[in-house]
């Protein structure tokens, strides 16, 4: 059998800071044995656990979402290729629109640095009169409602 990761190790070779993984292991996410003193010892698979969580953080899925896709393997392992292929398929369409959101949010910023007013309330294109100023503060037009 493989020796088991401590804590340092595990964050040195996940580059993830000891406090996350301390937290992932609060929520779930990772496990770890303890030794006669305590110490957490990590099983070298929860390096992919580690990645898959980091990875799916990055494209935007939340840590309950994350927990919930782990929980869905069979006796809590390790993902395959093919569990992210099967996951990765259930959030795509919401990262599809994220990317949409990003891509129009990009331009529109373009577009309102271009004109020089940098005001959405003022600006004659997105709100033109002060329209939504009826409808509460913060963003109406870049994010969806």
């Amino acid at each position: 059998m493989q020796e088991a990761l401590t804590i340092g190790q595990l964050a040195a070779r996940s580059g993830v800071a000891q406090s996350a993984l301390r937290y992932y292991e609060r929520l779930g996410l990772i496990r770890a044995d303890r030794t006669g003193g305590n110490q957490r010892r990590y099983h070298r698979g929860e390096l992919r656990r580690v990645a898959f969580i980091r990875i799916a953080q990055q494209v935007g899925i939340s840590l309950d979402e994350i927990r919930t896709a782990l929980d869905s393997l069979p006796a809590s392992r390790t993902p395959t290729a093919e569990d992210w292929a099967r996951l990765s398929t259930a959030w795509r369409k919401r990262l599809e629109e994220k990317i949409r959101l990003m891509t129009q949010l990009r331009d529109d910023l373009d577009g309102c640095i271009g004109c020089g007013c940098l005001s959405l309330r003022r600006c004659a294109l997105y709100n033109p009169g002060d329209e939504l100023a009826g409808e509460g503060p913060g963003a109406r037009l870049i994010l969806p409602r």
